[in-house]
């Protein structure tokens, strides 16, 4: 039996989800999961690693048809919830799924699919009356989950993990941030990333801990619930720490006391997924009482680099490799060079997915000769933890020679006050090769001249921003990172 699953099993009638103020137990979890699981295997008793894609509203059904689908011996595909119809279909279509399940509230959107031959189309009302059936027995190397990539440089490329991946991922994490069953953190991540499903999700329903969905953000909801005392493990991406900063600084005094005093008791708050910006760190520090744990992973590896649970959380850097999680660090030859120059951050271990899905080509692509994962994301070690300098095609801007993080200089423009949120690219230019540029989002009136005086005197000269664009805000995808590839059609 999975691991997650069989630890389920020794905390029954606790709590496991609080879903629109319903508490669910770790009994109903399995109880409902095993019937939809049996619903799906019906006279074959078996799924054998076949795609299921679904589209559920992050919630108890979305943890039920997950788990049913992982104890049937299928592969989950979850689809985004706010996809158009092209992108689900895309998935769908690119995964082959053979079974397709949807809540009603997606069924309009989906409903192209229904009497397709060859694809099952499962409403998540359709099972309930279900038998519960033997569940085949599950081996660890078998398909788990198939996660898609942003696809910022190309299409979409299919993650498949295995079990044995996301145990090594889960338990890696519950073991590093002490993940207990007294916990209950607040799930109000996409559920299509595995940020939220494994990060939030997958250790605390491991560890026996409470999740309560917010299926929608709203930082006045999140306030609320943070003030009835349940919640000691948090999680977000900066945007979302941005808002919640916003909403924060627009309360009377009284109010804003209150919530930090009631946040100074949370255990742990966590931020990932993009860079945290220095300033947002520093002022969430003051808001709550917590330095964030910033940690680094990807979709292909889950998370491999974390700031320490116990220990200094330096802001503006990763931290150190996590137990059992090898990393080094590569120049474009892929030979490892000392942590102290900046290179490629290259991963091996358990955590490491299987491949892209039908993509043997970028596969072998992704992994060096001796079987390193390779990232793409520029780092090097200052005083014994990584910092990222930017993604190798995206945040590092090779101009007039030199190599510069467009992420350094987005930390120096974030200082000044005028400056509510930027983002930096690289444009052709015939001269430099690519020209330094800054997409601002301002809570005031700029001069673009005076701030170019003022970023020079804080960085040397080559690496300041030859253009400037003010923009209403800057392009993100669903986790709230910036899309750089759009960013630069706007120049």
């Amino acid at each position: 039996m999975l691991q997650l699953i069989q630890h389920a099993f020794q905390f029954g009638k606790n709590i496991a989800v609080v879903d629109r103020s319903i508490p669910y137990s770790f009994q109903d979890l399995l109880d409902k999961s095993h019937q939809f699981a049996s619903y799906l295997i019906q006279e074959y008793g078996d799924l054998t690693e076949a795609r299921v894609a679904f589209i559920v509203q992050p919630g108890f059904d979305y943890l039920v048809v997950q788990w049913g689908i992982w104890r049937a011996g299928g592969i989950a595909v979850p689809l985004c919830v706010t996809y158009p119809f092209p992108s689900l279909q895309y998935v769908i279509e690119d995964t082959q799924a053979k079974i397709l399940v949807v809540s009603p509230e997606f069924d309009g959107i989906l409903a192209p699919y229904r009497g397709n031959p060859g694809l099952r189309f499962i409403s998540t009302e359709d099972f309930h009356q279900q038998e519960p059936k033997d569940l085949p027995s599950i081996k660890k190397d078998r398909g788990a989950m198939i996660l898609y990539t942003s696809g910022t440089t190309s299409l979409p490329k299919g993650v498949l993990s295995t079990h044995a991946n996301i145990e090594a991922q889960i338990s890696t994490l519950v073991d590093a941030w002490q993940w207990k069953s007294s916990d209950y953190t607040l799930s109000i991540l996409p559920l299509h990333h595995v940020h939220g499903i494994i990060n939030v999700n997958s250790c605390a329903l491991w560890a026996g801990a409470t999740i309560e969905f917010l299926p929608h953000f709203d930082a006045k909801r999140v306030f609320e619930i943070f003030l009835r005392g349940n919640v000691n493990v948090f999680m977000a991406v900066p945007t979302i720490y941005f808002k919640l900063i916003a909403y924060y600084d627009s309360l009377p005094k009284s109010e804003q006391f209150e919530l930090t005093e009631k946040m100074k008791t949370f255990r742990l708050m966590v931020s990932g997924s993009a860079a945290l910006p220095v300033s947002v760190m520093e002022r969430w520090h003051q808001i709550s009482g917590h330095y964030l744990l910033e940690r680094y992973g990807m979709t292909e590896i889950g998370m491999a680099i974390s700031n320490p649970y116990s220990g200094e959380r330096r802001a503006g850097h990763i931290g150190q490799p996590l137990k059992g999680v090898g990393v080094r660090l590569c120049d474009e030859q892929d030979n490892k060079i000392p942590f102290e120059q900046p290179g490629e951050i290259q991963i091996k271990g358990p955590n490491v997915f299987k491949e892209y899905w039908g993509k043997p080509e970028a596969t072998a692509k992704a992994f060096t000769k001796d079987g390193w994962f390779k990232t793409g994301d520029i780092a090097q070690v200052e005083n014994g933890y990584f910092k990222i300098l930017g993604r190798d095609s995206i945040d590092i801007i090779k101009s007039g020679g030199y190599k510069i993080s467009a992420l350094e200089i987005e930390e120096v423009l974030r200082t000044h006050p005028s400056i509510k949120d930027c983002g930096v690219v690289g444009i052709p230019d015939e001269e430099w090769g690519e020209k330094v540029v800054a997409a601002l989002v301002t809570n005031s009136p700029i001069d673009t001249e005076v701030l170019n005086q003022w970023i020079r005197e804080k960085m040397p000269a080559y690496k300041t921003p030859r253009k400037y664009l003010i923009v209403e805000d800057l392009p993100r995808n669903a986790m709230g990172k910036v899309t750089k590839n759009e960013l630069k059609k706007l120049f």
